[in-house]
C-alpha cells in the first residue's frame, strides 16, 4: 500500500498509526504458530479513530485484526491488513451497577484486574483463563473463553449482557437482550443493524435450516464450543419458539473472533464471590486411562476446579525456577493427576464435601497418592496447571508441542473413549502426545510434538489435524472449545459443522461485513491452516556465533525462539512479579520479553547483514530492558533477556564501536579504584553542583542524579582487629568483597565483618571484580577474562568446602548465573555456583541447622520494611531476608509488593532513561516507601536499589547485614 495513504490515515487519529519495520515484526506474531506481517498497528483513542478505521478499510479494501494481549493460539490475532490494538487505551472499567451485579467495560481491561476491583463489592467475573493475568476482556469475548471454573460458573457468553459496537458501514450499534416484540419492531427499521436482524431472521425462520443446526453441531451439554459462529445459541428464544430466554445477538458475537463487529464496550453478568473456604484433592495415577476413568464420578460432585496435568507438563516444571516451588504436593512420578476443588461457607460443609469426594475417590481405588491441600498451597498447585501452556515452550531444540488438535472438547462421558481413539491416531504418526487442562468440562489439551520447521512435520500437522477433526466429529465434539478457530481450526468448520451450516455461517458474516473487513480469513474463507508458519520452512539455519555460551538452548537463535508468545511478561505492576518493568512504564509491546525475543528471532533471521546483530531495530528493543532477569524466572520458557541483551551490546558495539558513557560505566572500577587514592578530592568534585554538572553532563548521566562517594578502606587490618576479639568456633566462610563494597559501600563491608565475626564465623576476605559492569554494558570480552581468572580461586573454595558469601547480590549472583556462560567447564562452574551465597541465604541456612537462634540478637521492637534485589528475585527468593530479619524476636517485617526499583545500575543514571527509571519507581516502591512511618526501617539489599530510593523518597535504605548488625545483642 502506498505509505502517504497510510500517512493520511495516520493523521486523521487521536491515537498513534505505527509502520516501522520493528513494530510490525512485533505484530507479525501471536501465541500461535503463525506469522503474517501487517500493514500498520493502530492505538485508536476514541471511537471516532475505529471509524475512520473502518471507512478507510472499506475504502481501500483493507483488513482490521483487532488485537488485545496477543495470546491466541490459534492465530486469530495475525494478518496482513492493519492490527488494530486496544490494550493501550479503551482500558476504563466504565460503570459498576452493584443491584444488578454488572459492569460495563471497555476491551482492553484486564481480566485479573477486573476482579481486583471487583473484590470489595464482593463480586467477580467468572471465566478465568491460564491467561487471565494479562488477557483482556475483548479477547474473552472475540474467544468465549472459559477457563478452569466454567464447570461452576459458565463462559464468557453466558455472562455478556450487551456489546457496544461500531459495523462495518459505520454506525455504532448496541447489542442486547431484546424480547420478541421488540425483535419484530427492530426488523421494520430502516438501518444497517436492522438488516442484520431482518436477514437473520429470514435465514433461522427455515425449518430446514433449523433441524441441520440442530443435527449437525455439538452436543449442546458441551458448553466449551466455538466451531464457527454459535448459530445454535441463537435458536434458544421465543423468536423461534425453542425457549424463554430473551434474543440476545451476543450470543453470535461472542467466540466471532472480531469478524462482525468491533466492539467498544462490554457489560458481563458477574457472580458472587466464591465461597471462602476450599479444599484440593490431587489424585494420582500411574496410567492416564486410570486418570481418565475418575473424570465422570467425581465431576458427580460440586467442583470449583477438574484439572488435569500428564507427566510431560509436570516434567517441564522440573526444570523452571519459578514453578519448582510450587512442585511440593507431586508424589512419586505420576502418569496424570486430576486437581479437584471444593468450595464452602463453613469447615463443617467443607468437610462434608472432602469425605463424600474421598469416598468417591476411594471406591474407584485408581489413584495411589490423595493429598489434600487447603490455604496458600491451592493456590501454588493452581499456578503450576496455569503455567503448562508456557512451560510447553521450554522444551530445547525444535521439536516443540504445537497447538493445533489442544482445544477438543466432548461430552464428560465421552472422554475416557476419545482419548483412547485419540492416543491409537498419535501412536500412528509415532507421536507420544501432551495430555493436560479441564478435564471436568471433557476438554483436554492435546499436543502433538513436532518439529514446523521442517516440511515432513508440517505435513504431520495438517495430518493430525484432519485426523483428530474427523475424530472429534464422530462424537459430536467440538474442536474449538475455548480457543477459538483462528487460521488452525477454520478450515475444518466445513467438516464439523456440515456444508450447509457452513454456507450459512459465510451467508451471516456477508450480512455483517460485507467487504469483508473484519478479521478477513478467520472463521469464513479460512486461510490455509498449514501456511504463513512462523518459521520458514526446510530453510537453512543461520550459523550465529556468540562470545556467551547458548548451548544450553542449542544456541542464542532457539534462546530466542524459546518464546511461544504467551505473554506472561504483559502483565502490570498490579499483578505479582517484577517480569518487564519498562513495560509497566510504557505498555510498549517492544519492551516486553516477548517483544523482544521476537524482536531477535524476526532479525537474526532475515538479516543480510555480516554481523546479524547489527541492527538499528535491535537497539530500539533491546534500549529499555533494565536487566532485571525477571524473566529468567517468571518467563515459564526461562527466555532470559538480560543475557541476550548482553550479547546483543557485544555483537552490535563490535559492529559500530563502543560509546564514550558505556566505556565510563563499563570500567567504572578502575575509575572508582582512582577515585578512591584521592578520595576527598574526588567526592568533593562529585558534590560541587557546578563540578558534577560539568561532569554529568558530557558523560550523559542525568542532571537529577546524585553521585555516588568513593572510599579506600583496609579491610584486612579490620578484619583482624575482629579476630584478636572474638572467639571463631563456628565454620569458614568467604566474604566476597566486591568492586561494589570495595569502594563504594565500604561500611556494609565492615558491617559483614563485625557481624560474621561476632556471630562466631572465621572470615577469610576474597577481593574481586564480578564483572557485572562489563556485562550489563556488553564489554564480554574484559568479564569474560575477569570470569576466567576468578574461576579457579572460587573452584578451590567450593573444593575446600568454604562457602563465598556475598552482599551486592548483582555481584555475588553473577558467580551463580552468567559465569556458566563464560566457561564450558560445566562441572566446576556448578561447583561455584551451588557455592555462592547471598548473605541471608547463608545466615538462612544456618537458623535451619539452628546455629543461630534469636539469642545472638536485641529484644528491641522495629519495623522492617524489605525491597529486595531483582536478580535475588529471579536467581534465589526474597523468604531468605525475609526469614533472616525475622531473627530479632520483636522485629515486624515484611516485604514490600514491588517490581524493579527503576535504577538498574547505569540504567537509571543514563539522561535519556532517567524519566523511565523514576516512573518505574513510582510504580510500586516509592509510594510504599513514603508510607512507611519514619521509625520504620527501609531494608534493601542493592547498592542500586539504595541509591534510587534515595533519589526518589529520600529515605535512607540499610542493607540487612547492617540492621542485623545493629541487632547484635
Amino acid at each position: 500500500m502506498d505509505k502517504n495513504l497510510l500517512q493520511e490515515l495516520g493523521a486523521s487519529l487521536q491515537g498513534q498509526l505505527v509502520s516501522d519495520n520493528l513494530t510490525k515484526a512485533l505484530y507479525a506474531t501471536d501465541a500461535s504458530v503463525y506469522r503474517k506481517t501487517p500493514l500498520a498497528v493502530v492505538f485508536p483513542q476514541t471511537i471516532a479513530d475505529i471509524k475512520n478505521l473502518i471507512a478507510f478499510a472499506g475504502t481501500h479494501n483493507v483488513g482490521l485484526i483487532p488485537r488485545t494481549a496477543g495470546t491466541s493460539l490459534a492465530g486469530q490475532c495475525v494478518g496482513e491488513g492493519i492490527v488494530v490494538d486496544v490494550s493501550k487505551h479503551f482500558t476504563q472499567i466504565i460503570h459498576l451497577d452493584e443491584e444488578k451485579k454488572q459492569v460495563t467495560v471497555q476491551p482492553g481491561v484486564i481480566r485479573d484486574e477486573l476482579n481486583q476491583y471487583l473484590a470489595p463489592y464482593g463480586l467477580f467475573f467468572g471465566p478465568n483463563t491460564s491467561t487471565s493475568n494479562r488477557c483482556m476482556i475483548g479477547g474473552m469475548v472475540g474467544n468465549n473463553s472459559s477457563g478452569t471454573t466454567s464447570i461452576q460458573y459458565g463462559v464468557t457468553r453466558d455472562k455478556v449482557v450487551s456489546l457496544k459496537t461500531v459495523l462495518a458501514d459505520g454506525s455504532e450499534a448496541e447489542f442486547k437482550a431484546i424480547s420478541k416484540t421488540d425483535h419484530e419492531f427492530k426488523r421494520t427499521m430502516d438501518s444497517f443493524e436492522s438488516s442484520i436482524y431482518k436477514n437473520i431472521y429470514n435465514e433461522l425462520s427455515d425449518k430446514d435450516i433449523r433441524d441441520e443446526i440442530l443435527s449437525e453441531f455439538p452436543k449442546p451439554e458441551i458448553h466449551r464450543r466455538n466451531t464457527g459462529y454459535a448459530v445454535d445459541a441463537l435458536l434458544q428464544n421465543p423468536v423461534f419458539g425453542m425457549g424463554d430466554a430473551d434474543f440476545n445477538l451476543c450470543k453470535l458475537l461472542c467466540g466471532s473472533e472480531g469478524t462482525l463487529a468491533f466492539t467498544t464496550e462490554i457489560t458481563l453478568q458477574l457472580d458472587d464471590l466464591p465461597p471462602k473456604l476450599s479444599a484440593m484433592v490431587v489424585t494420582h495415577y500411574s496410567t492416564l486411562e486410570d486418570c481418565l476413568s475418575d473424570v465422570a464420578p467425581v465431576m458427580l460432585h460440586s467442583l470449583h476446579t477438574c484439572e488435569m496435568m500428564d507427566k510431560v507438563i509436570l516434567d517441564c516444571t522440573k526444570n523452571n525456577r519459578e514453578q519448582l516451588k510450587n512442585r511440593f504436593f507431586v508424589e512419586g512420578d505420576p502418569a496424570a493427576l486430576l486437581m479437584l476443588e471444593i468450595k464452602a461457607d463453613t469447615e463443617t460443609d467443607l468437610e462434608r464435601q472432602l469425605k463424600a469426594l474421598q469416598a468417591t475417590i476411594a471406591k474407584s481405588g485408581l489413584s495411589y497418592a490423595n493429598p489434600v491441600l487447603k490455604g496458600d498451597d491451592i493456590n501454588k498447585a493452581i499456578e503450576l496447571r496455569k503455567a503448562g501452556l508456557g512451560l510447553l515452550g521450554n522444551m530445547v531444540g525444535d521439536r516443540k508441542a504445537v497447538a493445533c488438535i489442544e482445544d477438543t472438547a466432548v461430552a464428560v462421558e465421552d472422554l475416557k473413549n476419545f482419548i483412547a481413539e485419540f492416543t491409537e491416531i498419535m501412536k500412528g504418526y509415532g507421536q507420544d502426545a501432551v495430555y493436560y487442562a479441564h478435564a471436568g468440562a471433557g476438554e483436554l489439551h492435546l499436543r502433538p510434538i513436532l518439529n514446523l520447521k521442517q516440511s515432513a512435520d508440517v505435513g504431520m500437522f495438517r495430518g493430525i489435524t484432519t485426523d483428530v477433526a474427523k475424530l472429534t466429529k464422530k462424537y459430536r465434539g467440538s474442536f474449538s472449545g475455548e480457543h477459538g478457530d483462528g487460521i488452525v481450526r477454520a478450515e475444518f468448520i466445513p467438516l464439523m459443522i456440515g456444508e450447509a451450516n457452513y454456507e450459512l455461517l459465510k451467508r451471516i458474516k456477508k450480512y455483517f461485513d460485507p467487504q469483508n473487513i473484519f478479521n478477513p480469513g478467520k472463521i469464513v474463507d479460512a486461510y490455509p491452516m498449514d501456511e504463513s508458519m512462523r518459521y520458514e520452512i526446510d530453510r537453512r539455519e543461520p550459523e550465529i556465533k556468540t562470545m556467551l555460551d547458548f548451548s544450553d538452548s542449542e544456541g542464542i537463535l532457539k534462546a530466542a525462539e524459546k518464546c511461544n508468545g504467551s505473554g506472561d511478561c504483559r502483565k502490570t505492576e498490579h499483578m505479582n512479579g517484577a517480569m518487564c518493568p519498562s513495560y509497566h512504564a510504557t505498555r510498549n509491546e517492544k519492551d516486553t520479553t516477548r517483544g523482544r525475543a521476537n524482536a531477535l528471532r524476526e532479525f537474526l533471521t532475515v538479516s543480510d547483514q555480516k554481523n546479524r546483530f547489527d541492527q538499528k531495530e535491535l537497539k530500539e528493543v533491546f534500549d529499555l530492558c533494565l536487566s532485571c532477569k525477571a524473566c529468567a524466572s517468571e518467563c515459564p520458557s526461562n527466555v532470559d533477556v538480560a543475557i541476550l541483551k548482553s550479547e546483543f551490546l557485544y555483537q552490535y558495539q563490535e559492529a559500530n564501536g563502543y560509546p564514550l558513557r558505556s566505556k565510563l560505566f563499563a570500567y567504572n572500577t578502575k575509575l572508582n579504584r582512582l577515585g578512591s587514592k584521592v578520595a576527598g578530592l574526588t567526592n568533593a568534585v562529585y558534590g560541587s553542583e557546578f563540578l558534577s554538572g560539568w561532569l554529568k553532563k558530557s558523560a550523559g548521566v542525568a542532571a537529577q542524579r546524585s553521585l555516588p562517594k568513593v572510599s579506600s578502606f583496609n579491610f584486612d587490618m579490620y578484619l583482624q582487629s575482629f579476630k584478636k576479639e572474638y572467639s571463631t568456633s563456628k565454620r569458614k566462610l568467604v566474604l566476597y568483597i566486591d568492586e561494589f563494597t570495595h569502594y563504594l559501600d565500604i561500611e556494609l563491608g565492615k558491617d559483614a565483618i563485625e557481624l560474621l565475626t561476632r556471630l562466631g564465623y572465621e572470615v577469610e576476605l576474597f577481593y574481586g571484580e564480578s564483572g557485572r559492569t562489563y556485562i550489563s554494558k556488553g564489554f564480554l570480552r574484559q568479564a569474560k577474562k575477569l570470569a576466567l581468572t576468578h574461576i579457579p580461586k572460587l573452584k578451590a573454595f567450593a573444593d575446600q568446602g568454604h562457602p563465598v558469601i556475598g552482599l551486592e547480590p548483582s555481584a555475588i549472583l553473577t558467580f551463580r548465573d552468567e559465569y556458566k556462560r563464560f566457561s564450558k567447564d560445566s562441572v566446576t562452574t556448578n561447583a561455584i555456583a551451588v557455592n555462592s551465597f547471598l548473605l541471608e541465604e547463608f545466615l538462612s541456612q544456618e537458623i535451619q541447622k539452628g546455629e543461630l537462634t534469636a539469642e545472638h540478637f536485641t529484644k528491641e521492637a522495629k519495623i522492617i520494611k524489605i525491597h529486595n534485589h531483582c536478580h535475588q528475585k529471579a536467581l534465589s527468593n526474597q523468604k531468605v531476608t525475609f526469614d533472616v530479619l525475622n531473627l530479632p524476636e520483636n522485629y515486624m517485617v515484611s516485604i514490600i509488593t514491588s517490581g524493579c526499583c527503576g535504577m538498574a545500575g547505569s540504567f537509571g543514571y543514563e539522561k535519556e532513561h532517567y524519566d523511565i527509571s523514576m516512573q518505574v519507581g513510582e510504580l510500586k516502591l516509592f509510594p510504599a516507601v513514603r508510607k512507611a512511618a519514619e521509625d520504620t526501617i527501609i531494608s534493601a539489599n542493592g547498592t542500586s536499589c539504595r541509591h534510587q530510593i534515595y533519589d526518589g523518597t529520600k529515605r535512607k535504605a540499610l542493607h540487612p547485614v547492617t540492621i542485623l548488625k545493629e541487632a547484635l545483642a
